[in-house]
């Protein structure tokens, strides 16, 4: 069959079944007077040609999908979109979409793109997560623009994404340790593979190293972003032969877990081990002590992914496919100069 160029119409998708528009009608909704072999191959032939119904006209809306749970991180995340669509008078459907690979996917990634397109979705926003190839072209075909919050991968010219300057707030960790006397400070992150995670790791260790403090590989720890791997993770290097003085922490959630490990041992936050962690969310200021932590303004992150995706849906030009927001140290308590050994 050869392709065509723009929105199919139900009498191209007729032609090609060898059978009536009204059939074709039918099928797209739902009655049950179609033969199954005929309902099969016109509903294959309607996902093959990214067809999609116009159906009444709806309220705009924006998928938000999340991939993992819904922390501290999330949820400022969501404020920030809800503001802004509350201004922009557009409604927001949230979704956990696990990955999964795509034989085991259901639905496949086309049905999924036409739903979302039959749905009315103006655009999706994907938190903190890669979209598949696969998935990427199915929302192309199907007229949605996408756009990645937080990427997990360095940003690419073909996804327009927001993100924060990660790589300066592991130098602004660096420089608060240092300024306070620390020269032997360790780092305990996220994922490995995470740009973000890499970002804040090579931004701290570079400005450890510059000041003559490097960073010993035994003192690195790549994890997940939870609360649990700063645990165990925290764990790990109290318990190490000659432990760290301060620890940087990839997020919030994890330099919490690195507090409650420490206190376990009978250590004190920030007298006997300083940390500071990532983010600035609502777990950093309810911390005991209060958490010292470069601040990600993820409600503003979520509010101009928000905008830029109504852009997107509007065809209007945007100023960048990535934008970084700025950075800041939030110095609360739970970091002070070394003590003495």
């Amino acid at each position: 069959m050869s392709s065509r160029t723009g929105r199919p119409t139900l009498a191209v998708i007729a032609e090609a079944a060898g059978v009536s528009v009204a059939t074709v009608s039918k099928v797209l909704n739902g009655r049950e007077d179609v033969a199954p072999g005929t309902r099969a191959l016109v509903q294959d032939l309607l996902q093959r040609h990214y067809y999609v119904g116009r159906g009444p006209t709806r309220h705009p809306t924006v998928e938000l999908i999340f991939h993992g749970p819904l922390g501290a991180y999330a949820t400022e995340v969501l404020e920030g979109v809800l503001d802004a669509s509350a201004q922009a008078g557009v409604a927001v459907v949230l979704s956990l979409r696990p990955l999964e690979p795509p034989a085991q996917r259901t639905p496949s990634a086309t049905a999924w793109a036409l739903g979302l397109a039959a749905a009315g979705r103006q655009a999706v926003i994907s938190v903190c997560n890669e979209i598949p190839a696969g998935d990427l072209a199915a929302l192309d075909r199907a007229g949605v623009p996408l756009l990645v919050l937080d990427p997990l991968v360095a940003a690419s010219p073909d996804v327009t994404s927001v993100g924060s300057t990660n790589y300066a707030g592991g130098v602004a960790a660096a420089e608060h340790l240092l300024a306070l006397g620390h020269r032997r400070a360790a780092y305990l992150g996220g994922d490995r593979t995470a740009a973000c995670n890499q970002a804040r790791f090579h931004g701290f260790r570079g400005t450890m190293e510059a000041a003559g403090c490097p960073v010993p590989e035994d003192l690195v720890l790549h994890r997940r972003f939870r609360y649990e791997e700063g645990l165990a993770g925290g764990a790990v290097l109290l318990d190490h032969p000659d432990p760290p003085t301060a620890i940087f922490a990839g997020n919030d959630e994890i330099a919490v877990g690195v507090i409650e490990t420490a206190r376990t041992r009978g250590l004190r936050v920030p007298d006997d081990l300083s940390v500071v962690g990532f983010d600035d969310t609502h777990v950093a200021q309810l911390s005991s002590p209060g958490l010292t932590t470069v601040r990600q303004p993820l409600r503003d992150m979520g509010s101009v992914a928000l905008r830029t995706a109504l852009q997107l849906a509007a065809g209007e030009p945007v100023d960048s496919h990535h934008v970084e927001l700025a950075t800041s140290l939030v110095v609360r308590n739970s970091t002070a100069p070394p003590a003495p050994r």
